[in-house]
């Protein structure tokens, strides 16, 4: 049993900061990785950030290095992503999700918090 559960995003000004999260809930499942992604109107979902579930980052966009930080709490129940300096571009929906291997296909998803910056 796998439980996604995202919170955190909102309304904020371009430069400003959000810090989303994610509650997982993980039985009888074994992963590896986990990310964040997001889905812009009219785009194609893409990849924001992974880490392993040891702790270790293993990927940034492009586009939000140096503004970004994924962490994942050591209880391995939250996933958060830190975001700062956000611009207008960064406006989509955040999702967070699940992979039994990292480089492998992400079997499970939350719901998806929406993130607008103006």
């Amino acid at each position: 049993h796998v439980q996604l559960v995202e919170s955190g995003g909102g309304s904020v000004q371009a430069g400003g900061s959000l810090r989303l999260s994610c509650a997982a809930s993980i039985y009888g499942y074994s992963s590896d990785c986990m990310g964040w992604f997001r889905q812009a109107p009219g785009k194609e979902r893409e990849a924001v950030a992974m880490i392993y579930t040891g702790g270790t980052p293993t990927y940034y966009a492009d586009s939000v290095k140096g503004r970004i930080i994924i962490s994942l709490a050591t209880s391995k129940t939250a996933l958060y992503l830190q975001m700062n300096n956000l611009r207008l571009d960064d406006t989509a929906t955040y999702y967070c999700a699940l992979a039994t291997r990292c480089g492998g296909p992400y079997q499970y998803w939350g719901q998806g918090t929406q993130v607008t910056v103006s």
